[in-house]
């Protein structure tokens, strides 16, 4: 068994989870008399609202994911541990994960803070994860773009016009912020970047379908801007499926439903941006600490972020059921200067704590190269103006000038200046492993294959 040192008496603060809202509270804690801990079962920080971006090859995952450790290491009363938490010990204070060989970790602490985030919600049909995949995590974004170029590898090789056709079709489930803008990039890279890198395939030809069980896209957007993305979605290529919903998906394509009945749409990519839930350790926070949980498995947080009865715990982020908020970057952010601040201000000896307020700064969201929305005190936004807006909040909220830097550089080389995406690589390996898990019975995977692996004797 792996065990924190115990050699110090300072108050020990844990934290659960490197992103917005754990690494925000070990910032506002760097010069304050504690001694805190990070500990995440990866060794990055991500911004999550690119990683759609490294799933269509416009930027390299290092721009968005900067190490944990390079992040805090000014922060000199600040560690970071790599480890999977399995459970927390409220009545003991410590937390108990898993370190990378299989040992056994435990931290002990005088304040907590769990910021572990969401993962995806398939709505009682976990077995539609395996074929249409979401995106939260690097590996999903690498998966992703697997599916995406893999898809047109596959129609290149492909003889069957089915199944030429099934790959060449790709449906994006739920219209929200990251549906349109999946959607959006991949009708850049078929109809933009990739028709002059294929002979016997126009990419144009991608049908793209973004399926909606809501009655508009961006649901949370006003009318106006909900209208103008679906404007210009369909002027891009784009079939828009409103009051659509996903019915059965597997390896081969995907079931939907509306008014006109049942459709089967073949299609070898599909990818699940519909909804999200609470990542597992907020049924592990409840169970400890006897709060309650929401459907999403969300838990019920005081105003200050605190449990009930444990105020020496916070919950923060998109775990967090609190005041309404939605489950995006900019709550979990300020929640996390907020909790920071609070856990200083007991130190200092101030027990008078205001609730947690949020500041709405606006919601935005892109479309394509030229196009996107964005809602901001008060005022709408559409087209390059959005998009510029988009860009700088963006680029704003990344860590370290470099990162900065390089997203800039990026976005000019790939979305203005040339038609290209310099982060497109993928092997011969997953190409036939996206050939051998997807291709239909009745198409022609035996012939693609046996092209394949003829290819990969060539020298």
């Amino acid at each position: 068994m792996k065990a924190a040192p115990t050699t110090h008496t300072r108050p020990r603060v844990v934290i659960v989870g490197g992103g917005f809202g754990g690494v925000n509270v070990s910032r506002v804690l760097g010069n304050s008399d504690v001694d805190v801990t990070i500990i995440d079962r990866t060794n990055h920080h991500l911004f999550q609202p690119l990683l759609y971006q490294v799933a269509t090859g416009i930027l390299p995952e290092g721009l968005i994911a900067p190490a944990l450790r390079r992040v805090v290491q000014k922060q000199k009363n600040t560690k970071v541990v790599l480890g999977e938490v399995t459970n927390l010990d409220l009545d003991a204070r410590t937390v108990s994960a898993h370190a990378p060989d299989g040992a056994r970790i435990t931290l002990a602490y005088d304040i907590l803070v769990v910021a572990a985030g969401a993962t995806h919600a398939y709505f009682g049909h976990d077995d539609w994860e395996e074929f249409a995949p979401g995106m939260k995590t690097l590996e999903d974004a690498r998966h992703l773009r697997n599916h995406i170029l893999g898809a047109f590898e596959m129609a290149e090789l492909a003889t069957d016009p089915a199944e030429r056709q099934a790959c060449l079709s790709f449906v994006v489930v739920g219209a929200g912020p990251t549906g349109v803008e999946v959607v959006g990039q991949i009708t850049e890279l078929a109809h933009r970047v990739l028709p002059s890198d294929y002979r016997e395939i126009d990419t144009r030809e991608a049908r793209i379908v973004l399926v909606e069980a809501g009655p508009a896209v961006l649901g949370p957007f006003d009318k106006r801007l909900q209208q103008y993305t679906a404007r210009i979605l369909a002027r891009m290529g784009v079939e828009v499926r409103c009051g659509t919903a996903a019915t059965a998906i597997d390896r081969y394509g995907i079931t939907v439903r509306h008014d006109g009945g049942d459709e089967r749409i073949e299609a070898r990519t599909k990818v699940w941006a519909a909804g999200v839930q609470a990542s597992p350790l907020a049924k592990i926070l409840a169970s400890a600490s006897g709060a309650e949980i929401d459907r999403a498995w969300r838990i019920m947080v005081e105003p200050d972020c605190t449990l009930c009865g444990h105020p020496e715990v916070f919950a923060i982020g998109d775990m967090v059921s609190l005041n309404g908020l939605p489950g995006i970057g900019q709550p979990a952010l300020q929640e996390g200067k907020y909790v920071g601040k609070v856990i200083r201000a007991r130190l200092d000896g101030d027990a008078n704590v205001v609730p947690f307020k949020y500041f709405d700064k606006g919601s935005m969201a892109t479309i394509g190269r030229t196009h996107a929305v964005a809602r901001s005190g008060g005022m709408s936004f559409t087209g390059i103006t959005a998009y510029l807006m988009w860009a700088f909040i963006h680029v704003l909220y990344l860590i370290g000038w470099g990162n900065r830097f390089g997203t800039l550089y990026s976005w000019g080389r790939s979305l203005w200046f040339t038609k290209n995406r310099a982060h497109r690589t993928i092997t011969l390996e997953q190409a036939i492993d996206e050939v051998g898990s997807r291709s239909s019975p009745e198409g022609n995977a035996t012939s693609v294959q046996a092209t394949a692996r003829h290819a990969s004797k060539a020298p």
